[in-house]
């Protein structure tokens, strides 16, 4: 989430002839943009070695650091790495469990936990030397899942953060409560609105499903930051179904030009990482049936005519475009994070909703995931126990 807000807030800053301020480090690189990379996160010295590296020569950083679990080693590294240079670095902890839920489990190489590192993070607080970010925003739609555990939160918190501190730098407007409160009540309306459209959620849900189960693909085709959150939402699914890459994918227009990406084109490492609407022009179009359901992710985006591809589309004011598709979701709101917000919620419901189709979640919890890091072992674990009784678990593990 923050690769796509410092983006879209670097380009307002270039907008305003000011230098760009901000980037980003992701455990696993750029390839976790598009790809699962959950076995980085144990590395909290890799995650150092990354902050180390865009913060070079740098006099003032505040750094975000952000696991929705409380959970991360490479983000616990981080913090523990700005804690220990107050002259520099502000650390900001986003998460969304109780402080005093951070992970305890000891941190190979290391001699502190999440837990140790939130609890000094709490302390420097009190002088406002550090902030910790963590509200409660209910338990996971789908439990132990790498996904869904407070994207949209993240994405609200970062926006109404930011935006606030842009205006008050650039337009000399107060960071005032009742500010944040109106800027947090636009995306109470995107939701609403959004969900105001629920059974043609559903359809493109069913249709998205239907071809998972028929052994066809889902295509996020789009353009612009709706693009990007398609790209994000496809990555996903790898990890938390044991999803093929093939099964739920997104190309953007422009392909990694309009990312801007720290490390560049990434076509070289594998089909996976081909993205651009020329890769689905080459690659995918060819070969699409009845059993395949491509959703174009666009707003205001003029004509785009196709007979068996299914809309999800954002506007100002009125336009006839949905008379060229099967399924047409098209949803009036006034800000481009609206949008952003309204086309994350769709997507996640698609790709998580098909995936329920395809038999992949018993009750809410995930039971295709790839055990790929030690908290992805934990919980799995964790739902073998819940789900076969302790003394059949036992047996279990003692023939392994």
């Amino acid at each position: 989430m923050f690769f796509c807000c410092q983006s879209a807030f670097n380009r307002e800053l270039r907008r305003l002839d000011r230098q760009p301020v901000y980037s980003y480090v992701i455990a696993g690189g750029d390839r976790a943009l598009f790809t699962s990379q959950e076995a980085p996160e144990d590395d909290a010295g890799l995650g150092v070695a990354g902050l180390e590296k865009v913060c070079e020569g740098k006099k003032q950083v505040l750094f975000i650091g952000i696991s929705c679990g409380l959970s991360a080693p490479f983000v616990a590294g981080q913090l523990d790495f700005c804690l220990r240079r107050p002259e520099v670095y502000t650390p900001v902890l986003i998460g969304f469990n109780p402080a005093t839920q951070a992970r305890s489990d000891p941190i190979p190489g290391c001699s502190f936990t999440f837990l140790s590192v939130v609890r000094r993070l709490q302390e420097r607080a009190e002088t406002r030397d550090a902030f910790l970010l963590n509200p409660a925003v209910g338990p996971e739609a789908v439990s132990g899942s790498s996904r869904m555990k407070g994207g949209s939160a993240t994405k609200i918190l970062l926006e109404a953060v930011l935006s606030a501190a842009h205006a008050a730098a650039f337009s000399h407007q107060p960071v005032t409560f009742e500010g944040v409160l109106q800027h947090m009540r636009t995306y109470e309306e995107a939701f609403q609105r959004t969900y105001t459209h629920s059974e043609e959620i559903a359809a493109l849900v069913e249709a998205a499903g239907h071809s998972l189960r028929c052994g066809g693909t889902v295509c996020y085709l789009g353009w612009g930051s709706q693009a990007l959150l398609g790209l994000i939402d496809a990555s996903e699914c790898n990890p938390t179904f044991g999803a093929d890459y093939k099964d739920i994918r997104g190309f953007i227009n422009g392909g990694y030009s309009s990312l801007n990406n720290n490390e560049g084109p990434l076509s070289d490492l594998g089909p996976e990482f081909l993205i651009s609407h020329e890769d689905f022009l080459r690659l995918v179009l060819p070969g699409l049936t009845d059993r395949d359901t491509v959703v174009l992710l666009y707003s205001d985006a003029g004509e785009t005519a196709s007979t068996s591809f299914h809309a999800v589309w954002h506007h100002a004011e009125g336009n006839e475009s949905e008379e060229y598709f099967s399924l047409s979701l098209s949803l009036c709101l006034s800000l481009y994070q609206q949008w952003e917000l309204s086309t994350k919620l769709v997507l996640n419901a698609v790709s998580t909703g098909a995936h329920v189709l395809k038999g992949k979640v018993f009750r809410n919890y995930m039971v295709d995931v790839q055990v790929t890091n030690s908290k992805l072992y934990g919980r799995a674990f964790s739902f073998l126990l819940k789900t076969s009784g302790a003394a059949c678990f036992e047996g279990f593990i003692s023939h392994i």
